[in-house]
This record gives structure tokens, C-alpha cells and sequence, in this order.
């Protein structure tokens, strides 16, 4: 009977100490697991990590295209009324048009210094411009005695722009017209002529003009 008895409290000693274990090596199991589990804070993000901002999309960045010339024309005739409205210098008619739409026809000298002659070539108007003149996208810098300089502004989606230098040489012309004007020239006209005059040069060679105002510029509204 005794026997019995010594083997049960074995038997449940055995077991106690069993679960005894058991229950240590899951506790210290535990422990391990949350050392290495990293601490998030409310926001969801481990403080004691290094910062990684969050990647967002970049759009497309591309050359903004400019509006048509009609488009331009109108916007352009809307400003010179609230310009008159306002009794404020309208802008020129030049600010609607992009420099890739105008040809060099004549550089000349006036009292007020160096212009050129140029031609918007979709409504084949000219007009008579100064340095300093504005563009559509651009400004005329410089004129020379046989090109134009201008700088150049691309204006691209996100919102900057940027700037080049573009040179415009004078209008070379053609042979027909060469001929044209070799056979119109008079053969009997002075070598020289008395006055102060004007020294032009254009598609067609240098002449000599009388003194006087330059052409009055067309205005797109006669478009």
C-alpha cells in the first residue's frame, strides 16, 4: 500500500514539475519574442527607425503648348481694351506672336538706333520692332547688323521655364527676287546723295532711304 502511495506522488510530482517547465519555457520563449519585436508607436510607425518618406507619384513633366494664334489674336485685342479702359500703353501687338512665327525682311538704323522689319508669317503682317521688344514666348535682346538675338523662354507643365538664346538671321533672298531687283534698280541714280540718310539693309541688299518715322507696325486686329 505504501508502494502505491509512493508511486502515485511520484507520478504527480513528475507531472508538476513538467508543467512547472513547460510553463517557464513558454514564458521565456515570450520574452524573447517581444525584445525582438520592434515598438510601434500610435501612428504605426517605429520611432527608433530611420525615417523613410512616403514615395508619392511625380506626373509626366513636359513643354506646355502654347494656345493657337486665333487664341492669342483675341487675348490680345481683350488686354489693348482694358489697357484703354484703364488709360495705361497697351502692349504691342508683337506680344502675340511666338518667335518661331516671324522672319527677319530688314535690319535698318533709326534715330532711336538699330530696328528690324519682321513678318508674322501665319497672317502675313510686318511689323517695325526695337530691342527690348516682347514675344510671345520670348524678348527680342539684340539686333545686329545681319540677324536678330533673342532669348527664348520654354515654359514647361510643372510650372518652370527655361532660357536659351536664339538667333535670327536676316532674310536672304531668293534668286528670282535677286534678279528682280537688279533689273528694277535704276542705272542713272547718284552715287551719293546729299542729306543724312538712312542706312537700311533687307532680303534684298542695302539702299539708302530718305529720313523719316518708321512704318507705323500693323495690328493683329487687322487680321
Amino acid at each position: 500500500m505504501n508502494y502505491k502511495n509512493a508511486v502515485r506522488i511520484l507520478v504527480v510530482a513528475v507531472v508538476i514539475l513538467c508543467a512547472i517547465a513547460f510553463t517557464a519555457f513558454t514564458a521565456a520563449a515570450q520574452e524573447q519574442n517581444e525584445e525582438k519585436k520592434p515598438v510601434v508607436s500610435e501612428r504605426g510607425r517605429d520611432p527608433f527607425k530611420h525615417y523613410e518618406p512616403v514615395r508619392k507619384f511625380k506626373p509626366l513633366v513636359t513643354k506646355l503648348e502654347p494656345p493657337s494664334i486665333q487664341v492669342r489674336i483675341e487675348r490680345y485685342r481683350a488686354q489693348k481694351m482694358t489697357a484703354a479702359a484703364a488709360h495705361v500703353a497697351p502692349p504691342k501687338p508683337t506680344t502675340a506672336l511666338m518667335l518661331n512665327e516671324i522672319q527677319v525682311n530688314g535690319i535698318f538704323r533709326t534715330p532711336r538706333g538699330w530696328a528690324a522689319m519682321v513678318e508674322a508669317t501665319p497672317i502675313k503682317l510686318s511689323y517695325v520692332v526695337y530691342p527690348g521688344e516682347s514675344f510671345f514666348d520670348g524678348q527680342l535682346v539684340a539686333i545686329e547688323e545681319s540677324r536678330l538675338v533673342f532669348r527664348r523662354d520654354t515654359v514647361w507643365t510643372d510650372g518652370h521655364k527655361d532660357k536659351s538664346v536664339e538667333v535670327k538671321p536676316l532674310r536672304q533672298p531668293s534668286s528670282v527676287e535677286a534678279m528682280t531687283s537688279a533689273k528694277a534698280a535704276p542705272t542713272d541714280a547718284p552715287a551719293s546723295q546729299s542729306g543724312a540718310g538712312v542706312s537700311v539693309s533687307s532680303g534684298g541688299g542695302s539702299v539708302a532711304a530718305k529720313p523719316g518715322p518708321p512704318e507705323k507696325p500693323a495690328s493683329p486686329e487687322k487680321q
